[in-house]
């Protein structure tokens, strides 16, 4: 074979590799685009799937928006009431509220047992309905300040809407809160320097006068940092919680707005007192509940197990 077509020959070799590499990069480009798009398409597709939704968070949410009314209801209790945490989880986890956020969660001061460090840890882990506060146990010796004044620091974030709650509400873990009926009582209320609860004394009317008793009452936002942020409460902290708490009101001008949600909330009617009535449909709260026959009673009249789907896993007469 001469030189020159071998030097031909070489040629037409190159050209065809070099026609082979063009082609293969063009492939790889559509196939890179037609990649690209599967993945877009796919990432819009499942942006129209449902969030899972987390059965460890501890709220009462139905078709709740930003505008709907967000309440945090802080049940003060003790490290060690682990049933009466459980118990009270099955009470306010099987209630639904249309329109509203409330959120449930059990309040104490910090842990001192090895075996407290393992359980309420457990807990919390399961649950996520526990706020332990920086302060030694106690009823009447300011942890109801210590409550009040540690949300804003809390709940106060820019990942999340201002205010994290309208209202803000302690409570008593001998009391059963109807949550509906307390979401409807605060729909046509003021959102802001608002005072809501059973005033005391029993026969008066007035919520000016006294102050609201610590079976349950609620503030609007602006009062919880208001506590955190004055002197007022911060050097008055011991007697009754929340006679002292009507002290703070009083002394600094606040809560021009105030609701006595009198008599949909009371003592249950067993002792009778000046406090108590019998059990009518329109409750709110019902206090006092200090055993298991008087929380039976209570319950069995709100009839709160009628929604129990029939099943043949079970049979309840």
């Amino acid at each position: 074979m001469k030189p020159s077509s071998r030097s031909s020959e070489g040629k037409r070799f190159i050209l065809s590799y070099l026609f082979l590499i063009l082609f293969l990069c063009a492939l790889a480009s559509i196939n890179e685009i037609r990649f690209d798009s599967f993945l877009k398409f796919g990432r819009c597709a499942l942006s129209n799937v449902p969030q899972s939704y987390n059965s460890s968070s501890h709220s009462v949410a139905s078709n709740s928006s930003s505008d709907d009314i967000r309440i945090l209801i802080g049940i003060l209790t003790l490290p060690d009431q682990y049933q009466r945490r459980h118990f009270l989880r099955l009470i306010y986890g099987t209630q639904s509220v249309a329109g509203a956020q409330v959120d449930v969660r059990f309040v104490f001061c910090n842990l001192t047992k090895e075996d407290q460090k393992v359980l309420v840890a457990l807990e919390i882990m399961r649950y996520d309905d526990i706020i332990i506060l920086n302060c030694q146990e106690n009823m009447n010796k300011g942890k109801t300040y210590t409550f009040f004044s540690s949300l804003p620091e809390i709940f106060n974030s820019s990942d999340r809407p201002y205010p994290p709650y309208h209202y803000v509400m302690k409570g008593d873990d001998d009391t059963y809160f109807r949550l509906e009926n307390l979401v409807e009582s605060l729909r046509p209320l003021p959102r802001e320097d608002l005072y809501y609860g059973y005033v005391i004394p029993c026969p008066s009317m007035d919520p000016y006068v006294h102050y609201m008793s610590g079976m349950g009452y609620l503030v609007s936002w602006d009062i919880a940092e208001w506590i955190r942020e004055s002197d007022i409460p911060r050097n008055h902290l011991e007697g009754p919680e929340d006679k002292v708490f009507g002290e703070w009101i009083r002394d600094g001008h606040r809560a021009k707005n105030r609701f006595n949600a009198k008599w949909s909330m009371y003592n249950y009617p067993d002792p009778p007192t000046r406090c108590t009535h019998e059990l009518w449909p329109d409750t709110i709260a019902v206090h006092l509940l200090k055993n298991q026959e008087k929380w039976i009673h209570t319950l069995k009249y709100f009839n709160v197990t009628s929604n129990l789907k029939p099943s043949k896993l079970y049979h309840i007469p």
